[in-house]
């Protein structure tokens, strides 16, 4: 598996919270090879991996295939488009960014910007009531295209920076997915400790309402949420940051399983994976908090590849980052933490 290759794909791919779809379907295609049984079941994409053996604990590899954009709220009598927010934009950088309109066809827009001649005084930030997209149709022209809840996403491309970067949008989390599809291939017919199933769920942006739905219908023992957390760049707590390229950050958190987060640590350790640990006061924001409340509760963890830029169409990941924090999941799904 060409890990570089996997994630350009997926993060390629549109699918914003709520309408998944097109991700969702080629993550299916993609889990097909290792889960044979891999459906997608009310917006999740979901497969048992291997033969499930009697005795053996449960565990589930979660990762979201939605991602931050917008929704159509209404067009204006001068045809230009109203929106709402999907997840946790960053309004500073939206002026001037290229979106796409996912109406009846895909047709390309921009978000308005106001020249710096025409403004007087402070300019704030944009509310998101204020953000109008500019398609350069007439309204009469759009509504044939376009109705009121049709999504937009961020219109950008993967790029290779210096080194094992690379940069785009919806890093948040396809590079989670790719980590996980690479963590059966390398897992393949080896023996393990656990019965595993994966679920790619949906809508993780606005509560992490797929996981919800997904811990009810898989009820595992275990669970580990492969999400991304917060990578160092300039200005930011170096203390709150994990750094690019120096492994997968592995959450202890109160709401989690601390036997399993050390656990997973020590497969680290014995098997020589670089990690950072990510230490978490109250609840984690991923969807490990969705599987820690289940039914009656499932031992939780999250393993987290760091990333710059979150929730922009420039998020920056490092490459090695994905393949140890697939090893590593390999590694303790095997047992080596034992």
């Amino acid at each position: 598996m060409n890990i570089k290759d996997t994630i350009i794909s997926l993060c390629e791919a549109n699918g914003a919270s709520g309408n998944e779809i097109p991700a969702a379907e080629l993550a299916l295609s993609m889990l097909k090879k290792y889960c044979g049984d891999a459906e997608i079941v009310n917006g999740n994409v979901i497969g048992s991996f291997g033969v499930h053996k009697e005795g053996l604990p449960e565990i589930v590899l979660d990762a979201h295939i939605d991602q931050v954009g917008f929704i159509v709220t209404h067009i204006t009598d001068e045809g230009f488009i109203k929106v709402g927010n999907l997840g946790g934009i960053d309004r500073r950088l939206l002026p001037a960014q290229p979106v796409t309109v996912h109406g009846k066809s895909d047709i390309k827009g921009v978000i308005c910007s106001v020249p710096p001649h025409l403004i007087s005084g402070e300019n704030g930030v944009l509310s998101i009531d204020e953000v109008s997209v500019d398609t350069g149709y007439s309204k009469e022209e759009l509504e044939k295209i376009v109705s009121p809840g049709d999504s937009i996403t961020f219109d950008v491309r993967c790029r290779q920076l210096a080194g094992h970067c690379i940069t785009g949008g919806a890093m948040d989390d396809r590079c989670g997915v790719a980590a996980i599809l690479y963590a059966l291939e390398l897992i393949g017919n080896s023996e393990t400790a656990y019965n595993v199933s994966v679920i790619f769920s949906t809508q993780e942006e606005l509560g992490e309402r797929g996981a919800k739905i997904g811990a009810f219908r898989l009820d595992p023992d275990y669970a580990i949420a492969v999400d991304v957390s917060f990578a160092y760049a300039v200005g930011e707590d170096e203390q709150k940051c994990g750094k690019l390229g120096k492994g997968p950050m592995i959450g202890i958190s109160p709401c989690l399983d601390r036997k399993m987060s050390f656990d997973i640590i020590a497969a680290a350790e014995k098997n020589d994976i670089p990690y950072q640990r990510e230490v978490m006061s109250g609840m984690t924001s991923t969807n490990a908090d969705r599987y820690s409340v289940n039914r009656e509760g499932a031992k939780a963890s999250t393993v987290s590849i760091p990333l710059r830029n979150m929730h922009t169409p420039v998020e920056v990941i490092d490459l090695r980052d994905v393949d140890y924090t697939a090893r590593l999941i390999a590694e303790f799904i095997k047992g080596a933490q034992s």
